[in-house]
């Protein structure tokens, strides 16, 4: 098996989860340049991955500005960051790993595609869902036929209390403009495997949400705009900084901070920075619950829900089909099929590899990385997550906020 050779652009949360995999399997994958303009999570990276200095660049411009010097390109960038350097890679002849979403505009998503196709390259978007053992035995079931065939869906994702307040209110993907609306930065994932399962085209959308509860109205009497500035509250709030982010715990989410991990060093860094806020004075303006309603061309139909107010963070799902029903729990890692007529429910416990245990989302982030590297090998086989596949929720993804804002059913 030939090794692959990539470039990593963006060195936050989710390039260090999938550059993880050059550490585990550097037989398979190894990182040869890093862009990152934060300088602590650059040098970070080169010591991690042994990347001389002058392959450490701050930003991608510079280092797609050489001439190409590995197989694949890793983007894992903002939201609002990706169509510029992907198409420059594409360009340049890269296979292109694409963190979600593609783009927080629907005419660069159809951009990336269209260059993706010309180029004739492996572009994978990281969808993760689909690669989890979870989503796969379910889809596997619908296709064998288990539960007839599908008639409805649901799927409901608890994003937990303290992960929307980390991510969505103090943290990157707080405002919509600067990255993407949440039914997009979150949720297009469950768009994807909505159309995935059902294995047709969705045809209508109508959605219904707003940012309910995380505003300065919602803000107890005298709370201060920093919960380092002795808040008067700090026992009873459940969103107090203290509370997640100075524990014993300094893997995710408290490794965002900063790389000084030390109580002192994130107590700076909650006296300075973004995650220190109340979550009442923020500038936060995306939503923190949606529902999303599809119809499919077959008659088929799907429900959504995403909310904030959850002390866990999974994801269920519900599938009813002409011949039975699949109930599902990704937190509990269980798929439940019963079948019309027989006498109770057939349990399927899936195991999680011991190999996935260093990754996130079901083990779908290390099965991603091991068929993106096996589809740069083979020349593009066994693409779960093409851009041209991935294209058609990001779409539904766009109606969906398009209805929520203008208050009407939109058309596909």
């Amino acid at each position: 098996m030939n090794q692959v050779t990539a470039i990593l652009i963006g060195a936050g949360a989710r390039g260090q989860i999938y550059a993880r995999y050059a550490q585990e399997h550097p037989e398979e994958l190894r990182i040869m340049a890093v862009a990152e303009p934060k300088a602590d999570r650059r040098a970070l990276m080169c010591r991690a991955y042994g990347i001389p200095a002058d392959r450490a660049f701050s930003n991608w411009e510079d280092l797609l500005a050489r001439p190409q010097m590995a197989d694949a390109a890793l983007i894992c960038t903002l939201d609002d960051m990706h169509t510029e350097p992907t198409l420059a890679a594409l360009k340049q002849g890269y296979h292109v790993l694409l963190e979600k979403p593609m783009s927080n505009s629907e005419t660069e998503c159809r951009a990336i595609a269209a260059a993706a196709e010309e180029a004739q390259r492996v572009l994978s978007v990281c969808h993760v869902l689909r690669y989890t053992p979870f989503y796969r035995t379910i889809k596997q079931l619908i296709d064998d036929g288990q539960v007839g065939e599908v008639a409805s869906l649901s799927q409901v994702e608890n994003v937990g209390y303290w992960h929307h307040a980390h991510s969505f209110v103090r943290g990157n993907w707080r405002c919509s403009e600067q990255t993407s609306p949440m039914i997009l930065q979150k949720s297009c994932h469950d768009m994807d495997i909505l159309l995935w399962l059902s294995g047709q085209r969705c045809t209508r959308v109508s959605s219904f949400g707003s940012l309910h509860h995380f505003d300065a109205a919602h803000a107890p009497q005298d709370a201060p705009l920093r919960c380092t500035d002795g808040c008067p509250h700090s026992v009873v709030c459940p969103y107090d900084a203290g509370k997640i982010y100075l524990t014993d715990n300094v893997g995710w989410p408290t490794d965002m901070l900063t790389t000084d991990l030390s109580r002192e060093g994130r107590l700076k860094a909650l006296r300075e920075g973004p995650y220190g806020r109340c979550v009442y004075h923020c500038d936060n303006d995306v939503v923190d619950r949606q529902v999303v309603n599809l119809e499919f061309d077959n008659g088929a139909v799907a429900g959504f829900t995403m909310t904030a107010f959850t002390t866990d963070m999974a994801r269920q799902l519900k599938v009813c089909g002409t011949k039975g029903q699949i109930t599902a729990d990704m937190n509990a890692n269980t798929v439940s099929l019963h079948r019309f007529g027989e006498s109770g429910p057939r349990e399927i416990t899936l195991e999680t590899p011991p190999q996935t245990n260093n990754y996130g989302h079901g083990g779908g982030d290390y099965y991603l990385m091991r068929d993106f590297v096996r589809a740069v090998q083979s020349g593009g086989d066994g693409n779960l997550s093409s851009a041209r596949v991935s294209l058609q929720s990001h779409l539904i993804c766009f109606a969906a906020e398009r209805s929520r804002v203008e208050r009407r059913i939109v058309e596909l």
